[in-house]
């Protein structure tokens, strides 16, 4: 393999330093924090579900109002698997991931010939089916009971999912790095520059010969097939699952999150998450019955002031050291 080809597989960006920094705080955080294991588990399943949304929302400027839908079609998919005999963890969530990525390409398929408009209420619609969907096939789902009787077995056939959740958490930090590698290679990819491209002008992009309702479709699919791993995680560590999946406030609450840490970022999701977690804790324990209200002036602070997230402070930040450096150096 020459030296093209690495840089290819890696991605065109290298590697900078402020990259390490989720995965040190992580690790930190499964080795110092051990009474909050479980906390920690469902921000990287969130991270996850964040940077699903992120690759269609920030790099191809796709809006969409329901994506929990995938999310709840990998939710259920693990689940069924565990409740008639598949309880082996990993080929769970994989085929959990190619179903969610199949419903995804379906719906995709359609969804995109219509006008941008249509597409956010279809996305909706999509959700909303999911849901009455689980609802209606009692038999099948569990309905409004949720589906339990979900059994995984351990990790590798030796770790087992403990009370603790280091099992558990360890297992969705392996997911999420993986699923940070191959987004972070997609997005600095040609395929990723052409998602950007499609977002500022997609005329311009059919002009040049790129097919702008193919890559949106597929870039659907890999996004569907991410939230479909955080959907499967939520059950194999919950070892249970409920209409809550295909909940349109699952959909608003992931979509804030990735506001609060900033869009089309990658990294926006590891910030954003986290944020939204921590306050929310901080707001329903000063006030337990109106915390929303405190979560929506936080959301509408964050969007008058930092229109790119949190992330977007560092940016400013560097350029205004740039800006001072050059001022200097004349």
């Amino acid at each position: 393999m020459n030296n093209d080809a690495i840089r290819q597989l890696v991605g065109r960006r290298s590697l900078k330093a402020t990259e390490f920094a989720p995965w040190v705080l992580l690790i930190a955080a499964f080795l110092l924090l051990p009474d909050y294991l479980l906390l920690g588990r469902q921000i990287i399943i969130m991270t996850i579900f964040a940077i699903s949304l992120d690759i269609i929302l920030g790099y191809a400027g796709i809006i969409t109002l329901g994506h929990a839908a995938f999310y709840g079609v990998g939710a259920y998919t693990a689940g069924l698997l565990a409740v008639h005999g598949w309880h082996e963890p990993i080929s769970g969530l994989l085929i959990s991931g190619g179903v969610s990525a199949l419903a995804a390409l379906i719906f995709g398929l359609a969804i995109f010939k219509t006008s941008e408009v249509a597409t956010v209420m279809l996305t909706m619609v999509i959700a909303l089916l999911g849901l009455e969907l689980a609802n209606r096939f009692q038999g099948i789902t569990g309905g409004f009971d949720g589906l339990e009787g979900i059994t995984i077995a351990p990790l590798f056939g030796t770790f087992d999912f403990d009370f603790f959740g280091k099992t558990a958490f360890l297992y969705c930090l392996g997911v999420l790095f993986l699923v940070w590698v191959v987004a972070r290679f997609l997005v600095n990819a040609p395929f990723g520059r052409s998602l950007v491209g499609i977002q500022e002008n997609p005329t311009r992009m059919e002009a040049l010969g790129v097919s702008v309702y193919k890559r949106r479709v597929v870039a659907f699919a890999i996004s569907g097939a991410v939230a479909g791993l955080a959907g499967a995680l939520t059950t194999q560590t919950n070892q249970f699952v409920s209409l809550d999946v295909f909940s349109f406030a699952l959909s608003g609450t992931v979509l804030v999150m990735l506001v609060f840490g900033g869009v089309g970022r990658l990294y926006g999701a590891f910030i954003g998450v986290p944020i939204y977690v921590i306050a929310q804790n901080i707001f329903a324990t000063i006030d337990p019955v109106y915390w929303l209200f405190w979560m929506g002036i936080l959301l509408v602070i964050v969007v008058l002031f930092f229109p790119r997230g949190i992330i977007g402070i560092s940016d400013r930040l560097r350029s205004r050291l740039g800006k001072s450096r050059a001022g200097r150096t004349e």
